[in-house]
């Protein structure tokens, strides 16, 4: 009989291991993986309602705040529900087309975010700058570590992972000159009132930026470059850039924003 070829280029499944070396301390590991997780959620379902519900709110910068809650919600969503199963459930399993799935979906929402934090970038330049045309301006209309245990070459999602390391820097280098320009216009501001105060409507965006940015980078950077760093602080680390910024993101704008804190303020004064 002559054999039948089924020979397979991938595995039907992989088997996620959680934290290597630290096994015994997964169930309390998935506690504050959930609270974290709840908190995400339920800040940024504040903030879509806030906005949804105060007409007051619809002009560009809570529209980009809105899409910013929606992409974190999304981007902890693909990951922090499977890694709890494997903390308490030992839910292990997950298929290859699950896992090109969860993949996709924290590039995707990485690169989301960050095009995101551009544009609250220059929007808030152009508030500052030239903020009688601001409504004219802006309207309306307007995993590695699977990687790395394949036996085929992973030059390509080399050269994938580099380019989304590029792509982070461009948006990096975008939002520097943004307050570059943004400095020089509150530096020319006749008042000196004003330009202490002026700042304060970008610092909400410059939290959310570093909480974003920063653990991603070490994230981005370890795996290429750190062979000598432990396997469980690459997973760590990985996980903190994808946790950490959707859970931070709504408590900032909640507490920096005045518009969304005097709202959810007469929200709770009602429901007590």
């Amino acid at each position: 009989m002559v054999p039948s070829n089924d020979t397979q280029f991938h595995p039907n499944f992989f088997l996620l291991l959680g934290i290597p070396g630290l096994e015994d301390m997964h169930m309390w590991i998935g506690f504050p993986f959930c609270v974290i997780y709840l908190t995400a959620l339920l800040g940024n379902l504040t903030i879509l309602f806030v906005i949804q519900t105060d007409h007051s709110l619809y002009h560009p910068m809570f529209y980009f705040l809105a899409i910013l809650s929606s992409v974190d919600m999304g981007l902890s969503t693909s990951t922090i529900p499977k890694m709890v199963g494997i903390f308490w459930f030992n839910l292990r399993e997950i298929t290859f087309e699950g896992c090109l799935i969860q993949m996709f979906f924290i590039h995707l929402c990485t690169g989301m975010e960050s095009a995101v934090l551009v544009a609250i970038a220059y929007d808030r330049y152009v508030a500052i700058f030239n903020p009688l045309r601001y409504t004219l301006v802006l309207t309306n209309k307007v995993h590695m570590g699977i990687a790395r245990l394949s036996c085929a070459s992973i030059k390509v999602n080399i050269i994938y992972g580099l380019c989304a390391i590029s792509i982070l820097v461009f948006d990096i280098i975008a939002i520097i000159i943004s307050y570059v320009y943004t400095l020089h216009a509150v530096f020319c501001l006749p008042s000196r009132d004003v330009q202490m105060k002026a700042p304060s409507t970008c610092s909400s965006h410059a939290y959310v930026m570093l909480a974003f940015y920063t653990p991603a980078f070490f994230s981005f950077m370890t795996h290429r470059f750190g062979q000598n760093v432990p396997q469980y602080f690459h997973i760590l680390l990985a996980n903190f850039y994808i946790i950490i910024p959707p859970a931070l993101n709504p408590v900032i704008y909640e507490v920096r924003t005045r518009q969304i804190r005097e709202k959810v303020t007469r929200i709770l004064t009602y429901k007590l």
